[in-house]
Formats: structure tokens, C-alpha cells, sequence
């Protein structure tokens, strides 16, 4: 019988798909056989213990041979799994008999069939004493002419006897396909809230001279209550390495800087160390370690940059050399993204040696995981050797299973792709530039279906880079409503300090924010803002509250899109069966969004309630998480979204009689 098309599987095997501890994942396969007997799938799944267990597989639809299961991955390490096919004998004979015995052919024949199965299973010492004494008793039923008709025929339903063969089939012939791996990585691989901050900021004093003075890893730690407060669970630094002097950037990336410019953190080392050292503004090694530690008390875990590259100050450029292009004037190359300029970068050449650069880098990752770091954001992946990062991700996972790499890689979907499946454990993605409705359907069906075998996306809103025109100029509702998407699509999503302060002025003809953090302190008052009402705080800690409370937000792949009347009006669930929940009850969350910042809508949305486990024109409850009003709902519904004022629904999702 053949098994073809078995997924989940990355570019034919060539490298394992993934998962993270409580992941639910579907499986799939095609499956058939010649003539027309029945047949049956199971999923054979084999967990880091060597323990298998048995998933029925089901047909997707009727009349095709496509099957599926869902499964849920619950420890870390490498998984296998197959597909076994096989005669199903019982299903075979309960189909004819039911047509043939009520048309009084061969009743007789087709009864002692039917007893011969049940008592050859009978025979099955692996089947539970009184599994077998009930199968006995049924081959006893269907052989006895003395008993009433009906009650003969009534154990080809009997729930028992049902019960018992989905269990452990009543099995022919069977061909199994061949066999899968899938890489299941700690649950902070794959589910997560992340925010962004520039330690120097946080505590950064002005002077009587106007010039700053350095916020330090002991003026940050004030910072980490309110962002776990928020409900975040990483906190990511930018570079937290000595800055070159040369060429250095002034305020919004000009090239006259004053004395006391702080420059780029990218522009990583100077005379003071390079990608092992510390800025010595902000500290010691102690003071990191104690901040990673103050973070831990919070249950915040903290991610620090990897940016392969040095300033022109970096011991590197004097000590290596030859991991640098030189140019035939015989200067260094510095980065360059046409129009972007960045003097004060030198980019790291691969080619000349690259066992030499391995080592190094190497060196450093071991060194900040000594110091307690499991979690790296990377910059820029893509302008580095693939094959660099499928070798240095595997060599550090394989001393340090807990590590996570996240890719800052903006990129073309080929190489973004290609940096997932050689293992990436995260990558940022095209979301800050998905806005329209018809935008967001495409990404969020390629997030949660045709990449989700390998590619986990972080959703981030912002960047120190990244202030999209959606942003600039869609108010407080349009933070609002790129916060709720991210938070709510898929299980990791992240913020730029800032963004709940609805920082949104760009310098001109740019992308980025006006006074970049980049090149500048850039200290926040944020009690103030929440105080006079003027940040978004309290609604992201009720977004983050709502996914730990909710375990459908903390898969990728149970994305439903619906429909709606409105070319503004986006409509998706996310329903997670209850055999998966610590509950035991199924769990729905249905988002309605109205994705234009600047208007009111009205509109009708219609609903596939299939998805999410009830029947079509069922009613049900729908209750708001963030406002606490609640709907009875249908197929069909009617909605008003008004962007300046509710712009979401975060609709949790009941049924009537529960």
C-alpha cells in the first residue's frame, strides 16, 4: 500500500522539521490501496526515549486518500515518526455486511466472516483481558441463530466493540513509510514575548554641560519590573560591547559626531575589547552577570546581540587582518546597503580564512553562555556564509541544547528560508510591512502552513530600524492594532521600547525613528506617560496576559482565516482541541480587526465554526478579553470597529450550553 507525501519533512530529509516542547503538530500523508477494501492510517511517533505510541490518522475528505493527525511534542530532543498503512479487515467486513445483511445476501456467510475476525483478535495477547472476553462474546453473538435478528446485527455498531478495534485495528497487510525526524527544541524556542532596550539609555543623566552620562547594567535592572510586569519574558539588548571612535556616527547617523556621542553599538570594539568585552560604561562583568541574574527574578530571560562585524578600532583589524576586504587603494571596506552607509562598520570577509573565523566566533558564543546568555538575536545573518551558521548553530546546540539563535535577517524569502532550515531557531520576518487585509492573509498563511515546519517567526512591531508608514502616520490605533495582530498570530512576538509610548516621527526620507537610540541616549519617562494615559502599556499587558491565559496563542499552526464583507475587516481563529490543554477543555480565540487606523467600520464577518469544533448554524458565546462585553454569535455576524476607540476584538470563543 503506498505512503507518499509525509509531512512533516524539510527539503526531503535533508535536514529535520521542528517543533518546541507543547507544540501540537499535524501530520499528514496519502495513503491507498488497489480495489476497494477499506484501509487504515495510524501515526507511529517515537519520542527521545525510544517510547512509540499510536495516533489514528483520519481522512481529510471523503473520497480522497489524504490523512492527518495531530500530536503534541512534550520534551526536548530529536523525535521520529512514520506512517503506517493497513488493511483494515474489521472496517472491510463491517462495510458489506451492512449492506448485504439487511438484502438477505450471504447473512449466514458474512455473520461467520464477521465472528472469524473478532475471534482471531480475541486471540491477541497483547489486547487487555477484558478487551479480549468482550470480542469473544461478540463472535458468540454473531454466530448464535437463536437470539433476535436485530441483536445479531447490532454488534456491527456496538460502541464497545468500536472502542476496542480503534484502539488496536483489526489489521491485514501494512506498509509503513519511511522514517522522519523532527527537532524539538525548549519551549522559549518557539513561544515567547520579547522587548527591546538600550541599557545606556535606561538611567542615562544629562549633565550641567548638556552632555549624557551612560545609563549602566545596575540603572537598567529598574527597568526590568516594568517590562515583566508588562508580561514579557526576554528582554534583548543591542550590542553591549566597547564602541569604536572612528568614524563614528553622530545623532541620526550623521558623520560629524560631538565629544560625547555615544555612536553605534554595531560599531563593535575598540581599544577596550571587541566581541568578548563589555563597554565599560556600563559596567563590569559582575554587573552583567548580576543584571542576568535581577532579569531571572523577574522570569525574564535576557538575549544579547551577535553582530559578526568590528569598527575600525577592533582588535580584530590589527590582529586579523585578513578578515577584512581590503580595497585596491588599500583601505577596508565599510558596510554598505545602497543608499546606506555605514563608515563605522567594517564587515567580516569569510573567504580568506574561514576555520580561523569559525574558531573565534566560536570562542565567543561559548564564553557569553558561560556567563549565563542562552538566548542570541544575530544581525544580519544573511550577509554571512550559510553554511557558517549551519555549523555553529549545530556545534553549540550539541553542548548546549537550550541555546537559541534568533535571525535579524530582512532579506529575500529564499535566503530568510535557508537560515531557518539549517537552524535558526527564530527569524524575524516581513510583518512590519504586511498591513493591508489582503496583505496579512497571505503572511499569516504562510506563517502558520506552508513555512511552520521549520521557520518560526517572531513577530516584532518595531525596530530601532524599522518605523513603517503604517506607523508614522496611523496614530495610537495603529500601535493598537499591530500590537494585537502580532501578539495574537503567532506564539513569539516582539517590541522596541518606545512603541507603547506610540513613538512615531521619523527622520525624513527614512524609515527609522528621528533621534535614533541608535546613535544617541534616548531616556523615557515612562511613568509619566502611563500616568497622563499616553502609553499602550496596559493594553500589551493585557495581550501577554490573555496568551499565557489562552494555550490556542501558543501554537503557530492552528491559524484559521475567515471571511468578512470588508476589504479592512480581517477575520482569523486560533483553536486548540482539549486534548492538548491542561484543562481538557478545548480552546478558541477569535480576532476581528479592523486594520485601517483611520476609520470606522461596519460590516458583516462570516465564520467556518467548523474550525473551531461547532457545528454550522450553532450559536455560541463570544466574549471580549479586553473589554468583557459579550455576543451571542452565529455563522453570520454583524460588527462595528471603530479604530480611534476599539479597533480588536480578542473574542474568546463558547458554547452556549458550557
Amino acid at each position: 500500500m503506498p505512503v507518499l507525501g509525509v509531512s512533516p519533512v524539510v527539503s526531503c530529509g535533508r535536514w529535520p522539521a521542528r517543533g518546541f516542547v507543547g507544540e501540537v503538530i499535524p501530520f499528514q500523508a496519502t495513503a491507498f490501496r488497489e480495489g476497494h477494501d477499506s484501509i487504515g492510517v495510524e501515526l507511529l511517533l517515537t519520542d527521545p526515549s525510544g517510547r512509540t505510541t499510536r495516533h489514528p490518522m483520519h481522512l481529510v475528505t471523503v473520497g480522497l486518500d489524504d490523512y492527518s493527525a495531530l500530536a503534541q511534542v512534550t520534551a526536548q530532543g530529536t523525535w521520529t515518526f512514520r506512517v503506517r498503512a493497513y488493511a483494515d479487515e474489521w472496517a472491510t467486513w463491517q462495510h458489506n455486511a451492512e449492506i448485504k445483511i439487511p438484502a438477505g445476501i450471504d447473512v449466514e456467510l458474512m455473520y461467520t466472516m464477521g465472528a472469524e475476525l473478532l475471534v482471531g483478535a480475541a486471540k491477541d495477547k497483547n489486547r487487555p483481558v477484558r478487551e479480549r472476553d468482550a470480542l469473544a462474546r461478540a463472535a458468540e453473538l454473531l454466530l448464535d441463530t437463536s437470539i433476535d435478528d436485530a441483536a445479531r446485527f447490532a454488534v456491527l455498531s456496538d460502541p464497545e466493540i468500536e472502542r476496542i478495534v480503534n484502539v488496536r485495528p483489526i489489521s491485514g497487510i501494512a506498509s509503513e513509510s519511511e522514517t522522519a525526524e523532527i527537532r524539538v527544541e525548549r519551549s522559549r524556542a518557539g513561544l515567547g514575548s520579547w522587548y527591546e532596550f538600550f541599557p545606556r539609555s535606561e538611567g542615562a543623566k544629562q549633565r550641567e554641560d548638556g552632555s549624557w552620562q551612560s545609563g549602566t547594567f545596575r540603572t537598567a535592572a529598574n527597568r526590568l519590573g516594568p517590562v515583566a510586569d508588562m508580561g514579557f519574558d526576554v528582554v534583548y539588548l543591542p550590542p553591549i560591547h566597547p564602541i569604536g571612535t572612528s568614524f563614528r556616527k553622530g545623532p541620526n547617523n550623521s558623520l560629524t559626531p560631538g565629544e560625547h556621542d555615544p555612536g553605534s553599538p554595531w560599531a563593535i570594539g575598540s581599544p577596550a575589547g571587541g566581541h568578548d568585552a563589555i563597554h565599560p560604561d556600563l559596567g563590569t562583568v559582575d554587573d552583567f552577570t548580576w543584571f542576568i541574574k535581577q532579569a531571572a527574578r523577574h522570569n525574564l530571560e535576557i538575549a544579547i546581540d551577535l553582530a559578526l562585524q568590528a569598527s575600525p578600532d577592533h582588535p580584530w583589524v590589527t590582529t586579523h587582518p585578513e578578515w577584512f576586504t581590503t580595497l585596491p587603494d588599500g583601505s577596508i571596506a565599510y558596510a554598505e546597503n545602497p543608499p546606506k552607509k555605514y563608515q563605522d562598520i567594517y564587515p567580516v570577509n569569510f573567504d580568506n580564512d574561514p576555520e580561523g573565523i569559525r574558531a573565534e566566533v566560536l570562542r565567543i558564543v561559548r564564553y557569553w553562555i558561560s556567563l549565563g546568555v542562552k538566548i542570541f538575536r544575530v544581525d544580519n545573518p544573511h550577509t554571512k556564509p550559510v553554511e557558517f551558521w549551519e555549523w555553529l548553530i549545530a556545534t553549540v546546540n550539541a553542548e548546549s541544547p537550550d541555546v537559541v539563535f534568533l535571525a535579524e535577517a530582512f532579506t529575500r524569502p529564499a535566503m530568510m528560508q535557508a537560515l531557518a532550515r539549517v537552524g535558526f531557531q527564530q527569524s524575524y520576518t516581513y510583518f512590519t510591512w504586511r498591513n493591508t487585509k489582503e496583505e496579512l492573509e497571505e503572511f499569516f498563511t504562510s506563517i502558520s502552513s506552508e513555512t511552520a515546519d521549520f521557520l518560526r517567526p517572531n513577530l516584532f512591531v518595531n525596530t530601532p530600524d524599522i518605523l513603517t508608514e503604517y506607523l508614522q502616520f496611523g496614530g495610537p490605533a495603529a500601535f493598537t492594532i499591530r500590537a494585537a495582530l502580532a501578539a495574537t498570530a503567532a506564539p513569539t512576538w516582539g517590541v522596541y521600547s518606545g512603541f507603547e509610548l506610540f513613538e512615531n516621527v521619523a527622520r525624513p526620507g527614512s524609515e527609522e525613528n528621528i533621534d535614533n537610540e541608535k546613535y544617541e541616549y534616548k531616556p523615557r519617562d515612562f511613568d509619566a506617560a502611563d500616568a497622563a494615559g499616553k502609553s499602550l502599556s496596559v493594553y500589551i499587558g493585557m495581550l501577554n496576559k490573555i496568551r499565557r491565559a489562552h494555550p490556542a496563542l501558543q501554537q503557530l499552526r492552528n491559524l484559521t482565516l475567515h471571511s468578512s464583507n470588508d476589504d479592512s475587516i480581517l477575520v482569523y481563529s486560533k483553536h486548540l482541541d482539549g486534548a492538548f490543554t491542561p484543562s481538557g477543555a478545548a480552546d478558541t480565540i477569535l480576532v476581528v480587526a479592523n486594520v485601517d487606523p483611520h476609520s470606522v467600520r461596519e460590516t458583516m464577518v462570516h465564520l467556518d465554526t467548523t474550525a473551531f469544533g461547532i457545528a454550522p448554524g450553532t450559536p455560541f458565546r463570544v466574549t471580549d478579553l479586553i473589554t468583557g462585553n459579550a455576543w451571542e454569535w452565529g455563522t453570520d455576524n454583524f460588527v462595528r470597529l471603530d479604530a480611534f476607540v476599539e479597533p480588536v476584538h480578542i473574542f474568546h470563543v463558547e458554547e452556549l450550553n458550557k
